[in-house]
């Protein structure tokens, strides 16, 4: 690992914290690859039931490190390509394979790759001073993280192509009303309201929690017919899980259940 990004597991929930406040959490090749395992560390054990991503001081993610950048400014286009799909791209195609609920707690300015990555999450709670924009534009560039998929999935065609063009900012008011973000709450409340959900989340049964996700991420990638063949033969094999038997006979018997989650 390194002291650029934090990684720890507690009552379930395993943290992700981009840790470069000076920079405001500008991401390296070093702190890719720290993500990248942390992210596949919480996918392997079975005491993490949800990951919670966020940043260190006043910002969320300010996207990659521009000086660094700057520093690689005689890569060759296939070097350049090498970067993204070695390193940033890893990133959203763990968050896809992952079926355990990722809660992205924007804590401060997100702004361009930095506000991509928390639209990889599959729910967003922003601090009442969060800021978000699509600046690529702004350097000549475009979302090349996958961002020009993401947004348009969560605001609409129109109003995304409006935000990656003008490169504006959006405070976490306007993002909650357009779809970025789930909730907003004060800056201070933030951590506290993004723990009590992940905990509520980690207490429900598992195998359906995850079941959810993937089956709702799929749905996006096919028609009903198929989703209702697909939804048909996991909802028959969950009736075997002892996670259903138990909650099942929990809800009868008017009791909380005592889940394996498994």
């Amino acid at each position: 690992m390194t002291d650029q990004l934090v990684f720890e597991v507690k009552d379930n929930i395993a943290t992700i914290r981009l840790n470069r406040p000076e920079r405001y959490n500008a991401f390296t090749q070093e702190m890719l690859i720290a993500w990248a395992q942390a992210l596949e560390e919480s996918a392997s054990r079975e005491d993490v039931h949800v990951i919670v991503l966020t940043g260190t001081g006043k910002g969320f993610c300010s996207g990659g490190d521009v000086g660094n950048m700057n520093n690689r400014s005689e890569d060759s286009a296939y070097q350049r390509r090498r970067f993204l799909s070695d390193y940033v791209h890893r990133i959203p195609l763990l968050l896809e394979s992952i079926d355990k609920p990722v809660i992205v707690a924007v804590n401060g300015v997100a702004t361009g790759a930095g506000m991509d990555m928390a639209l990889m999450g599959d729910i967003r709670i922003a601090a009442r001073s969060a800021r978000f924009a699509e600046t690529y534009v702004k350097v000549g560039l475009f979302a090349g993280d996958g961002g020009t998929w993401l947004l348009p999935r969560l605001v609409g065609l129109p109003k995304a192509l409006e935000l990656f063009w003008t490169a504006r900012f959006v405070d976490a008011d306007e993002a909650e009303k357009l779809g970025i973000v789930n909730k907003v709450v004060d800056d201070d409340q933030l951590m506290v309201a993004t723990y009590e959900m992940a905990a509520q989340i980690a207490a429900q049964p598992q195998i359906a929690v995850r079941m959810m996700k993937r089956a709702a991420r799929q749905g996006e990638r096919v028609d009903l017919r198929t989703h209702l063949d697909m939804a048909a033969s996991h909802m028959a094999a969950m009736y075997s899980t002892e996670d259903h038997k138990e909650a099942a006979k929990a809800f009868v018997e008017k009791r909380p259940p005592v889940l394996k989650g498994q």
